[in-house]
């Protein structure tokens, strides 16, 4: 409220530079305990700031014993200079390098030069008797005059031998309280900041503040304040009043420590406009599963899961909380690594992949039995293509024929059958498998981004995007994407073992959609060709439509208006820069049928309607879509491309060091195989979980963003980030150890 008022003209100021120089005082206490290598007490629970009337009042006050003061006795009395009469004295020892010049000097000033110094340095390093490092060592003789300044010359000796332990002792003192007189400060700091952010009423003397605030907390922010004038004894309680405004509110999306890591990838991207729909509850879901999809493998995602689930049960930990920066991140993300190690127990499982190899656990649905010629009758051998003992030795490569009876028994109850890790052709059928399911799970991803824009229309009460941009979106996409996918479904369900041969190609057919070719193919269906006419025909109609049809309506609805403005609930949702709610702010509310004048009209100023702006921004956006669903839709490959490398380099590893190590022969075979096994491990944590893993993540980040976000998450708002307490930080950081 104040942006007008220099920095150093503000109400507060003295009180901020009060709280700096108690901050500086602070920070070289806790160097010199640090230096001292006393442990530092770090608080459980944060204390709370200290009262206003107590602010300004904060010392240091000394807890340890005050030296004798040395320079109250007279040390030029006339015995003193008797010099010839006097006795002569000595005094020497052992003296440390670092404390020569202080020692000199504090005979000097106490005794007034009637003392002779003189120092030799140690050819060898001693060790210091009580921390025990080896320093260097002088050796001093000290020769004086008279009984008394022999007093003060033994006394300085013994007062600089115990003064590394009144050091300590003062120190040890400050560092039980130095935690809490940290924390203090930072609030004390904080709280006049913000004050100086109020503006100051001269005339009734009071402070004024306009802040934001949830219409939940608002029942608190009372409490607050009426808690605070209780305990302040102020004779004028605080009061809040609400405000209309027309300015954007800020986004406030509440988390818990669940939710927190995934709020914080779609922040990444931006952090969503006032009420706009949020796309990380639906990200708790689709990016582990879309990692998983790239990491499927049942071993090495029930690794990640334990690893997760030990951070998980040991959040409360000290050390986990204060470790390095990359083992934080991996804390900080925990629930993210638990599902995404979670659902790549699941894919592995429909992969059927364990560490590159497959697991039965419900017995093959393949018969190898049946394609023997002794298992049918002597009839049905020229019928089929069968084996005998002679085909089985001299052929390396079988093939079963599912069109056997007996062969095929039916699907696996779940995911890949084990039998396909035996076959030679098991990459290619696992490619195209993949390839499918990627185009599948992509389409529907994009499609259902599409969607969740429509909620978004229909919440800022427009409509006509409805109607004009998401309706036609959604033909486009569903017109030749979603056929994609029928085609697909319905070869899967249709066609069988015995037609399997006779099946057209999906590629060769999606192809001949566009290509209208003059011979007849066979097709999926019948009136498969009128079918593909249609669907191209609302394809060629929702493009004018996605291009031109909102423009139009725009420039429809600002003929005849002179001034805009729409007040909805004291704010307006939208904003001020964008042509398209210029043409909607207009004197009356068009979707609700609301006639009556706004005052508004008087207040703001009429701005100019650009229809070339709207019309190329509108063209910008359609040519973005039309040309990203084919691009997004071949971005989506990345999950069955990233699947098929982790599966190879997991099978790579297995080969060359498990399979070696256990063909090894029984006499040597048991000592090899530990460090295989641990060599094994260590890889297998380092490229497969580590840098597989940072790559699917990283794809899994980009598939949401670019694909999925864009299709409906502007992501132009602003953080709401409420002043609290538990922002500031409880522990001692760099800037308190270092000067």
């Amino acid at each position: 409220l104040n942006q007008n008022i220099s920095t150093f003209q503000r109400k507060f100021v003295g009180e901020v530079k009060r709280c700096e120089e108690l901050e500086r005082i602070l920070v070289y206490l806790v160097q010199e305990i640090n230096r001292a290598d006393i442990p530092l007490p770090e608080g459980e629970t944060s204390p709370p700031a200290p009262p206003l009337k107590q602010v300004l009042e904060m010392q240091f006050e000394p807890t340890y014993e005050e030296f004798p003061s040395l320079e109250s006795d007279s040390l030029l009395d006339y015995s003193c200079m008797q010099r010839l009469g006097a006795k002569l004295g000595f005094v020497s020892g052992l003296i440390n390098q670092g404390k020569v010049e202080a020692f000199e000097k504090m005979l000097w000033r106490v005794c007034k030069g009637y003392t002779i110094v003189s120092y030799a340095e140690l050819d060898e390093s001693l060790e210091d008797p009580e921390t025990g490092e080896v320093i260097k060592w002088y050796v001093f003789l000290i020769s004086f005059w008279g009984e008394q300044i022999g007093h003060k010359v033994k006394k300085i000796c013994d007062v600089l031998h115990k003064t590394e332990d009144y050091l300590r002792q003062v120190l040890c003192k400050a560092a039980e309280s130095v935690y809490s007189r940290v924390i203090q400060v930072k609030k004390m700091k904080a709280i006049y900041h913000m004050l100086n952010m109020c503006s100051f009423d001269v005339t009734n003397k009071c402070l004024i503040a306009e802040v934001w605030c949830p219409e939940a907390d608002l029942q608190d922010l009372r409490r607050a304040l009426e808690e605070g004038s209780r305990e302040s004894g102020a004779t004028i309680p605080s009061f809040m009043n609400i405000i209309p405004t027309k300015e954007t509110p800020p986004t406030r999306i509440r988390t818990n420590k669940f939710t927190e890591g995934f709020q914080n990838i779609v922040d990444a991207y931006g952090v969503g406009s006032y009420r706009e729909v949020n796309p990380a509850l639906f990200t708790i879901i689709t990016f582990p599963f879309l990692f998983a999809v790239m990491f499927g493998d049942f071993g090495h995602g029930f690794v990640m899961f334990l690893f997760a689930l030990l951070l998980v049960l040991n959040e409360n930990h000290p050390r986990l909380n204060q470790s390095q920066e990359i083992m934080r991140m991996f804390f900080n993300g925990r629930y993210i690594l638990l599902l995404m190690g979670l659902f790549s127990v699941y894919t592995g499982l429909i992969y059927n992949d364990c560490f590159s190899k497959s697991v039965n656990l419900f017995g093959s649905g393949w018969n190898v039995s049946a394609m023997y010629t002794s298992s049918h009758p002597p009839a049905e051998h020229k019928k089929m293509v069968l084996w005998n003992d002679s085909v089985v030795r001299h052929n390396s490569i079988l093939q079963l024929d599912p069109s056997v009876p007996g062969v095929f028994r039916g699907p696996y109850p779940l995911g890949i059958d084990p039998i396909w890790n035996l076959a030679t052709n098991r990459l290619t059928f696992l490619n195209s498998f993949k390839m499918k399911m990627s185009v599948i799970l992509g389409i529907i991803h994009m499609t259902f981004g599409v969607i969740l824009g429509i909620f978004n229309h229909l919440h800022f009460r427009k409509k006509f995007n409805i109607y004009l941009v998401s309706i036609p979106e959604l033909l486009f996409m569903l017109c030749i994407f979603g056929y994609l996918i029928f085609m697909i479904f319905y070869k899967w369900l249709v066609f069988s073992a015995e037609t399997s041969r006779v099946a057209p190609s999906i590629l060769i057919e999606f192809i001949n959609m566009f290509l209208f070719p003059a011979s007849k193919t066979n097709g999926l269906y019948t009136g498969q060709e009128y079918v593909q006419r249609v669907l191209l025909v609302v394809t060629a109609l929702s493009v004018p439509v996605l291009f031109l049809g909102k423009p139009l309506f725009l420039l429809w609805l600002h003929n005849g208006r002179s001034c805009f403005g729409v007040n909805r609930s004291g704010y307006t949702l939208i904003r001020k820069d964008s042509e398209e709610e210029v043409s909607l702010l207009g004197n009356q509310d068009v979707e609700e049928g609301n006639h009556q004048v706004e005052d508004g009209c008087r207040e703001m100023a009429c701005e100019e309607f650009n229809f070339g702006e709207i019309l190329m921004t509108q063209v910008i956006h359609s040519i973005e879509y039309c040309l990203g669903c084919i691009s997004n839709t071949a971005s989506y490959l990345r999950l069955w491309a990233l699947s098929l490398a982790h599966a190879q380099l997991s099978d790579v590893l297995w080969a060359m060091l498990m399979r070696v190590g256990l063909r090894v022969d029984t006499t040597y075979g048991v000592l090899l195989l530990f460090p295989v096994i641990a060599l094994f491990a260590v890889l297998t944590i380092f490229i497969l979980l580590i840098m597989e893993g940072l790559s699917a993540f990283l794809h899994a980040i980009r598939l949401h963003w670019v694909e999925f976000q864009n299709k409906f998450y502007v992501g132009a708002g602003t953080k709401f980030v409420p002043f609290s307490f538990s922002l500031l930080s409880s522990k001692f950081n760099n800037d308190d150890s270092v000067a």
